[in-house]
């Protein structure tokens, strides 16, 4: 027999203890929901499972989350009012503020609460950025993410993670949070982007739609690889401390050539509509939920992924208690 294709024998113990790659529950990053409004607990009906808090309501699902092993967050915000500057993002009272506020107050630096930085929830026309004379303007929007980064860091983010993809994001936060004293907030930037289907779910439970045309000229085309790892290096040398390819499953390729290209930690995003293909084959008795959820996690992080943002976070921090997945 050829030595080199002898597959491993012996008990199952053995084969996890030789496992090449292994999930930490600490790599987990759990997306929720915060709508303004006080003593809501809804679930969202694109997302079977996922519920909309308020500020109030916030430290409730904070705790469910804790309970199972994950301490990491990233948020957004749905306000109540949308006009066409965002102002709901960048208001110190705003829906993501308030709930910053009532969480640190609540668990302290038992969580690690990250903040989606992007004006596309808050805009009534639902895109990422101003518009002017009918074209999203990159440079006008700068300051308001600056200033939507700041007001995050003063109610308590831990860190913010821009995804609107204008250029010169990253270069503006970090002056900004700098300015103010916050040089230790690291910023986690969704530098590989793409302008994906797989958005679907997400955006009507963001209600982040937009109300006229498409994202596809600040977001990435699906065709495009080196672009992606053009992106990545331009946020690096604008002082991202993380960066976030997005979606994961279909961007596995772009995983693996940014872990070649980087030393710098890689944040996997993986998308409300990989979640919902999971979980509708799963009721449908096509595929075992729980196996694939696990599978996929898996390949994420055998691509390259040190961290992984995933509606599943739950439920992969029990397998990996239970040693399915460690």
């Amino acid at each position: 027999m050829d030595i080199r294709t002898r597959r491993l024998r012996g008990s199952d113990l053995l084969r996890k203890m030789t496992r090449e790659t292994r999930l930490s529950v600490n790599s987990l990053i759990y997306p929720m929901f915060i709508r303004e409004g006080t003593g809501i607990v809804e679930d969202i009906p694109s997302l079977e499972g996922q519920v909309r808090y308020s500020p109030d309501t916030i430290v409730q699902g904070i705790e469910i989350a804790l309970k199972a092993g994950v301490r990491s967050f990233l948020f957004f915000g749905l306000p109540e009012e949308k006009d066409e500057v965002g102002s709901g993002a960048y208001d110190e009272n705003g829906v993501v503020q308030q709930a910053l506020r009532n969480i640190k107050k609540q668990f302290g630096s038992d969580v690690y609460l990250i903040t989606d930085l992007c004006l596309c929830e808050y805009t009534s026309h639902g895109h990422c950025g101003l518009i002017i004379k009918d074209y999203v303007d990159n440079d006008s929007t700068l300051p308001l993410l600056a200033k939507t980064a700041l007001s995050h860091a003063q109610a308590g983010a831990d860190m913010v993670a821009p995804s609107g993809m204008m250029d010169g994001t990253i270069a503006a936060l970090r002056q900004g949070l700098d300015s103010e004293g916050f040089i230790d907030i690291p910023i986690m930037s969704y530098a590989a982007k793409y302008a994906s289907a797989f958005y679907g779910p997400f955006r009507d439970a963001a209600g982040s739609a937009p109300q006229f045309g498409d994202r596809k000229t600040y977001q990435m085309d699906y065709h495009n690889s080196n672009e992606a790892i053009k992106r990545i290096m331009i946020d690096i040398d604008e002082s991202a401390d993380l960066i976030i390819v997005k979606p994961a499953l279909p961007s596995l390729d772009i995983i693996a050539k940014a872990r070649e290209a980087i030393n710098l930690p890689i944040a996997a995003y993986s998308v409300s509509g990989e979640y919902a293909m999971i979980k509708a084959a799963g009721a449908a008795d096509l595929i075992d939920e729980y196996n694939v959820m696990c599978e996929s996690a898996v390949s994420i992080y055998r691509a390259g992924a040190d961290i992984l943002i995933t509606y599943y976070a739950k439920e992969l921090a029990a397998a990996i208690g239970k040693g399915d997945i460690g």
